[in-house]
């Protein structure tokens, strides 16, 4: 099990197309603290370097959502992605 499997089930159980939530929300659900990275909108990129296994990537991505850090540097934005463009 991965670091953020929680956020992969968390993100599929969603009815929303699109919805922000705080580091701190995303921290209560994976059960532990971000790694410094996280404050990087680097990070949360779910179409950067796509060859590079980075599991926070894939658990959004294994839920059909796309993860894009919002300009507070505090909070994500998780879009859901269309059908053709899922992985």
């Amino acid at each position: 099990m991965n670091d953020y499997d929680a956020l992969r089930d968390f993100l599929q159980r969603q009815k929303q197309e699109e919805f922000v939530l705080s580091f701190e929300q995303i921290e209560e659900i994976i059960g532990a603290a971000l790694p410094r990275a996280a404050q990087r909108a680097s990070w949360w990129d779910s179409l950067r370097s796509p060859d590079i296994q980075m599991p926070q990537r894939e658990a959004c991505l294994a839920a059909g959502f796309v993860a894009t850090r919002m300009p507070d540097g505090a909070s994500v934005r998780f879009r859901k992605q269309k059908n053709e463009r899922r992985r």
